[in-house]
């Protein structure tokens, strides 16, 4: 394993020793273990979180983050981690290295940075804007840390910050670089590789990071690159991971990735959004151009499913890049221009709409009666939980970000260009 120290804050502190066997991720209202928290669909257990912030205003602490990442930070056992991609100085300059990094939640001090992989730098590059080296969520358990930069590799760590294996034998060509985040299903490792052509589905083993099963997407879209992050279901007792890409979803058996069922969406691409799953409902949305809400049955699914297994389907403020929320009856979806829908999450029939200011790529989140929206330029909007729109606060960090919130008890860890905020309360002791 190579170490080496990033610039400025980062400094290697850690001295703990983890176990040697892949664990299930964390869970609990002071752990947010994976994109999207706890369950991956945007819902945090806490009783409390921040209402109102501001760059002076409720702000536990704020920490620099060197280099260039848009990865969404996890949080577990009182410590926070995320990925980034730095260069000569902290910056994204010059050639390109991919970093793992824990701080302390309570204090927001380094407590370890580990350099994972020193990758192909014309590979790096190639890229969208909104883009990074590092836009993949890592996953956390409770002794290994799993980050994934897409076909620059994958590796998993112990929570001292010792590479534990490195897997770079998952080769594709991507477009606009990597944004799908993994999925720990059982003892998997499992993520989409849907790049500029053969996309596929890859399972890795948690454990050793051997390559376990992969499945080609056989899609009949004409431009197949996505960047969706799988979602583990349930269905009458029997586990399925569902994977969306471009011109159609599929449910996989996570133990051989045989493809299980597809429904169709035609010549939607660049898919991002992770579904979600609720009332027996797939919830997901089609890509670009023209972005259509799905509902779907998975329930008795089978081979091609697209005529027979879908609720119904919600074409006008349907996202391109959020995922959807589901909380009780209702699902939340905000578009990437700002319009906000609520629906009745059984039968599509709309709540209310609302538009915010800005362009939105982060995900909405759940905590405390609220959701939780943030768009491109920093600016954090929160509303009720309800049939009837009521806008509670508008916070403004003065600091573009496009990384999801993490929630804990009483806190949201924010990632912005620059830096890692916790704002809301200060854990005990700090």
């Amino acid at each position: 394993m190579t170490r080496t120290a990033l610039p400025a804050s980062f400094v290697l502190l850690a001295s703990l020793l983890a176990a040697a066997t892949p664990s299930p991720p964390v869970a609990a209202a002071d752990d947010w273990p994976q994109f999207r928290g706890p369950t991956g669909q945007g819902i945090s257990d806490a009783a409390d979180a921040p209402v109102e912030w501001g760059p002076a205003k409720n702000v536990a602490w704020k920490s620099p983050i060197p280099g260039a990442g848009w990865s969404s930070p996890v949080v577990g056992g009182g410590k926070v981690y995320l990925t980034t991609a730095a260069g000569p100085g902290g910056s994204a300059k010059g050639p390109v290295s991919l970093w793992a990094v824990c701080l302390d939640a309570a204090t927001g001090k380094v407590l370890w940075d580990t350099e994972v992989f020193k990758p192909d730098q014309n590979a790096v590059r190639a890229k969208h804007s909104k883009n990074s080296p590092a836009s993949s969520t890592p996953v956390l358990t409770a002794d290994r840390l799993y980050v994934h930069f897409g076909h620059l590799g994958t590796a998993a760590l112990d929570l001292a910050g010792k590479v534990v294996w490195r897997q770079t034998g998952i080769t594709y060509q991507p477009v606009h670089g990597n944004g799908g985040s993994p999925a720990l299903v059982g003892d998997k490792l499992i993520f989409t590789c849907d790049g500029g052509r053969d996309p596929f589905v890859a399972a890795l083993d948690a454990k050793t990071g051997d390559i376990k099963w992969r499945t080609p997407r056989n899609t009949p879209a004409r431009k197949p690159f996505s960047f969706s992050t799988p979602l583990a279901i349930d269905v009458g007792g029997t586990t399925q991971v569902v994977c969306p890409g471009s011109g159609f979803v599929a449910g996989y058996d996570p133990a051989t990735g045989r493809e299980q069922w597809r429904v169709g969406y035609g010549e939607g691409y660049s898919v991002v959004p992770r579904p979600a799953f609720a009332h027996g409902l797939l919830f997901l949305s089609s890509g670009f151009d023209q972005p259509v809400l799905y509902a779907i049955k998975p329930e008795g699914a089978k081979g091609d499913a697209t005529r027979t297994n879908v609720a119904w389907t919600l074409r006008k403020g349907a996202p391109q890049t959020p995922s959807p929320l589901v909380v009780g009856d209702e699902v939340y979806v905000v578009s990437d221009q700002g319009v906000v829908t609520c629906a009745d999450a059984r039968t599509g029939e709309g709540r209310w709409t609302h538009r915010l200011a800005g362009g939105f790529s982060a995900s909405p989140v759940y905590a405390a009666g609220r959701v939780y929206f943030q768009n491109e330029a920093g600016v954090g909007y929160v509303v009720k939980a309800g049939k009837a729109f009521e806008q509670l606060a508008q916070n403004d960090l003065g600091e573009p970000s496009l990384a999801s919130y993490a929630v804990t008890e009483g806190a949201l860890f924010i990632r912005t260009d620059k830096h890692l905020w916790r704002v809301g309360k200060a854990e005990k002791g700090q």
